[in-house]
C-alpha cells in the first residue's frame, strides 16, 4: 500500500471516534430534495443447488421483486424512468434479460434498464446510482436492484483467464485469489481465531432462527411462484418460495468447531462460518421527498450517502473497516450516532475483525443475523440489506441504519440510511 493510501485509512479510522458536528439531529431532518425510499423488499433466500430458487433464472427471480414493488408500493409504472441491476455472475451482465425482466414486471417500454457489476456491492452500487441520478436531475423514480443465481451460474466459467500482462504483476495476481484462500489470509494476517469466528457464526445462526420464528423477515420477503423439480422423483411442481431456507436452528460454537477446515489444514475458513452460496433478488424504489409527498408515495426511510474504497486485494475483507468510516465522515456524523450496522458476513473472520477494529458493539451489528445464516447472493446482498435495515428500524423505533460490505478484489462500500 502507497504511503498516500495508508495515510488515507488512517485519517478515516481515526475519525470514527470522534463526533462531526452536524450529527444525527442534521441527518434526520426533512428536506424536499432528500433522496426517500418509498418500497424495500426481497425474495427469500434459498439454498444454492437445492433450495427453492435452484431451478429458476435469475431474470424470473427479478421479475418478481419487480412486480412486488408495483403492487405494494402502488407506483405507476409509467413513473419508473430507469432501474439499475447489480449482478456478478450473469453472462453479459445480464442486460438483456434484466430489461425484459422489466419489461415482463409490468414497466412500460419507455423504463430504461441496466445492469452493473461491483461484486459484493452491486446490489448497493445500483442503489446508489439511481439516488445519485434523481439527485442529478436525470431521472424523478427509479429503482435500484440486485439479483443473483448462483445454483444456475456460479462455477469456474465465471472466473476470468488473466493475461501475462496481469498474471506477471504481483498485485495485480491476486485479484484472482479465490475468495475463501483470501479470507484465510486475512485471518493469519490480523490474528483472527477460529474461536472468535465460530462463536460469531453460531451468533449469526441464533438470531436468524429466532428472527424467523418471531416473523420478523416476513414483511420484508415477497413470495414469488416458480417452477421447481423434486431431485428424488424428477417431478417438476409449482411452488411459491416466500421464506429463507438456508437457516438452521441448533448451530453453536461447539458444533461449529466440529467441522474441518475447507481451504488449509491449519486453517479456520469452512462451510458453517463462510457465507451460503444461495439465489435471491430485491429490489429499492427511489425519489426526492417532494415526488413522493406529490404522488402520494409512504416513505420509509432516506439514502444520505455512501463511500466505496479501495484496499490490498490479499485483504479484501476489511473493506468495510475502510469504508465504513468514509460514509461517515460523509454523512457529518459518528459511529455512536448509528442505530444498526448491516454488515455483510462474507467471512466470520472478516467481519469480526472489522467490528472489532471499527469498535462497534455486537448488538448492532446484524441484529436478525446475516450471510453466514441466510445467504450472500453475490449481486442481490446489496439491495437485500435495505429491505433487512428498513423493517428493523422501524419494529425497533430507530432511526439510523449504515449497510457495508467488502468486495472482491480488494474493495470496501457502506452508505447510510435513516429511517422515516
Amino acid at each position: 500500500m502507497s504511503v498516500k493510501a495508508q495515510q488515507r485509512l488512517t485519517q478515516v479510522a481515526s475519525h470514527i471516534g470522534s463526533p462531526n458536528q452536524k450529527g444525527a439531529s442534521a441527518l434526520t431532518a426533512k428536506h424536499p430534495d432528500d433522496i426517500v425510499v418509498t418500497c424495500a423488499l426481497r425474495t427469500a433466500l434459498t439454498k444454492g443447488f437445492k433450495g427453492g430458487f435452484k431451478d429458476t433464472a435469475p431474470a424470473d427471480m427479478l421479475a418478481g421483486v419487480f412486480k412486488g414493488v408495483i403492487e405494494r408500493s402502488g407506483i405507476d409504472p409509467k413513473l419508473v424512468e430507469d432501474v439499475a441491476v447489480g449482478s456478478v455472475l450473469a453472462p453479459g451482465g445480464g442486460a438483456t434479460e434484466f430489461r425484459a425482466a422489466a419489461l415482463v414486471a409490468g414497466f412500460p417500454e419507455t423504463t430504461a434498464v441496466k445492469s452493473l457489476n461491483r461484486q459484493c456491492s452491486s446490489g448497493l452500487q445500483a442503489i446508489v446510482d439511481i439516488a445519485n441520478a434523481i439527485k442529478s436531475g436525470m431521472v424523478d423514480v427509479g429503482i435500484g436492484a440486485g439479483v443473483e443465481s448462483m445454483s444456475t451460474q456460479y462455477g469456474p466459467g465465471a472466473v476470468t483467464e488473466f493475461s501475462d500482462l496481469l498474471e506477471n504483476h504481483p498485485e495485480s495476481a491476486n485479484c484472482k485469489v479465490p475468495m475463501g484462500v483470501l479470507s484465510e489470509n486475512m485471518a493469519k494476517d490480523r490474528n483472527v481465531t477460529r474461536a472468535s469466528q465460530d462463536a460469531f457464526a453460531a451468533s449469526s445462526y441464533q438470531k436468524a432462527v429466532k428472527a424467523q420464528k418471531a416473523g420478523l423477515f416476513d414483511e420484508e420477503i415477497y413470495p414469488v411462484e416458480v417452477k421447481w423439480t423434486d431431485p428424488k422423483s424428477g417431478e417438476e411442481k409449482t411452488i411459491t418460495v416466500k421464506a429463507d431456507d438456508g437457516i438452521r436452528d441448533g448451530m453453536t460454537p461447539e458444533s461449529l468447531g466440529k467441522i474441518k477446515p475447507a481451504f488449509a489444514k491449519d486453517g479456520s475458513i469452512h462451510a458453517g462460518n463462510a457465507s451460503q452460496i444461495s439465489d435471491g433478488a430485491a429490489a429499492v424504489l427511489l425519489m426526492k421527498r417532494s415526488t413522493a409527498e406529490r404522488l402520494g408515495q409512504k416513505i420509509i426511510g432516506k439514502y444520505v450517502t455512501a463511500s466505496v474504497v479501495g484496499v490490498k486485494p490479499l485483504l479484501m475483507g476489511i473493506g468495510p473497516w475502510a469504508a465504513i468510516p468514509t460514509a461517515l465522515e460523509k454523512a457529518g456524523i459518528s459511529k455512536d450516532d448509528v442505530d444498526i450496522y448491516e454488515i455483510n458476513e462474507a467471512f466470520a473472520s472478516q467481519c469480526v475483525w472489522c467490528v472489532n477494529e471499527l469498535g462497534i458493539p455486537q448488538e448492532k451489528v446484524n441484529p436478525k443475523g446475516g450471510a453466514i445464516a441466510f445467504g450472500h447472493p453475490l449481486g442481490c446482498t446489496g439491495a437485500r440489506q435495505i429491505s433487512t435495515l428498513m423493517t428493523e428500524l422501524q419494529r425497533t423505533n430507530k432511526k439510523i441504519g449504515v449497510t457495508s460490505m467488502c468486495v472482491g478484489t480488494g474493495m470496501g462500500m457502506a452508505a447510510v440510511w435513516v429511517r422515516e
